[in-house]
């Protein structure tokens, strides 16, 4: 059996991808595979043996700097009798340009003194998928950043949003409630002999009920209170109440999500159907709200379709940017005659 393994030895040897050298105690080549020569750019095996392993490989750095034998890690498993292993070595072709490589060297015992086993491969291609990865993994740390600072921003947008809503309706809004009140007051104590001056406070009266209503209708537009005390499809259907087509809404939305969800998902709404009034030149439009393992709307109309894929002429370009920050995604579907489809799916935070 042990003449048997001997036999095929060199076969195995000569199959194998993987380099292998056999080298003596000085460090000169006593033996080379045919991968040993492919690897380095040579023809035949009588071109390294005999040669020093060392100055084959690498006599000099890739800068040009000398590297003396005395250094060398591969060589020293002949003295220490210890194998060692490197990743980071450069070596030198035939033709000298250079390549990175991976090696293992391994003591052996040879008639006249310990040796040493190379194997040794090219790890150009393992470098460069290496640094793929990398660049992948970069790529994605710095699309999660993104995301990340795009939320940020966008809850940061709710919170003013908010606040401002709450500063128009507890400031400038009361301030008018309590004047109206004020002027009505002064008009009904005014005798019936004093015209002008009722007229006048008739013509004030009405300006402070414009005033209120045209401030309501911006505190509405900045945030709606509906949003943030009933929810997302409460405020929905308050949004089409005011909406110049006729709109329904369909449905379910059984539970609450975070504020900066419901409200990112409501402006989405709010912004497609804007734009459904007016280009869509429709006669309906729907909303569909369903809430189950990720958040879905829809806004789809009947009108002329025909929106282009990027949308950018028809103001649902901050649509992506909205949704995308909190790793939705966004399809639009207009094709020309029948109408347009916008439709959002938001992912739901556990």
């Amino acid at each position: 059996m042990q003449l048997s393994i001997r036999s095929v030895l060199p076969a195995v040897l000569d199959s194998v991808s993987q380099v292998v050298w056999v080298v003596d105690h000085r460090g000169d080549i006593l033996y080379t595979n045919p991968a040993g020569l492919a690897a380095l750019g040579y023809d035949d095996a009588e071109d390294l043996v005999g040669l020093p392993s060392h100055e084959i490989l690498h006599p000099c750095r890739p800068d040009g700097t000398l590297f003396p034998a005395s250094e060398c890690p591969m060589l020293q498993p002949a003295v220490t009798g210890v194998p060692t292993h490197g990743d980071d070595e450069w070596f030198r072709r035939r033709d000298g340009s250079f390549f990175p490589a991976s090696w293992w060297a391994a003591p052996i015992d040879l008639p006249e003194g310990r040796g040493v086993v190379y194997s040794f491969f090219d790890a150009t291609e393992t470098r460069e998928l290496e640094r793929a990865r990398r660049e992948r993994d970069a790529a994605r740390i710095r699309a999660d950043e993104s995301r990340a600072a795009q939320r940020r921003i966008m809850q940061g947008i709710e919170s003013v949003r908010r606040q401002t809503a709450r500063d128009l309706h507890d400031g400038a809004q009361q301030r008018l409630v309590s004047l109206l009140i004020g002027l009505r007051m002064t008009r009904d104590m005014l005798p019936q002999s004093a015209a002008d001056a009722a007229a006048l406070l008739d013509r004030s009266i009405a300006d402070a009920q414009t005033a209120i209503d045209e401030l309501r209708e911006l505190a509405y537009g900045v945030y709606p209170s509906v949003l943030q005390v009933k929810g997302l499809m409460a405020a929905v259907e308050s949004l089409t109440e005011r909406c110049a087509v006729p709109t329904s809404v369909v449905g379910e939305y059984p539970r609450r999500l975070p504020t900066e969800v419901e409200s990112n998902a409501y402006f989405v709404i709010a912004e497609a159907l804007t734009n459904a009034v007016k280009h869509a030149h429709a006669t309906h439009i729907r909303i569909s709200i369903e809430l189950k393992e990720v958040l879905r709307i829809e806004v789809a109309d009947d009108g002329i379709g025909g929106v282009a894929q990027d949308a950018g002429s028809s103001g649902l370009t901050g649509l992506g940017d909205r949704v995308s920050a909190f790793d939705g995604v966004v399809v639009i579907e207009s094709p020309p005659g029948r109408g347009t489809s916008v439709r959002a799916e938001i992912p739901v935070p556990e």
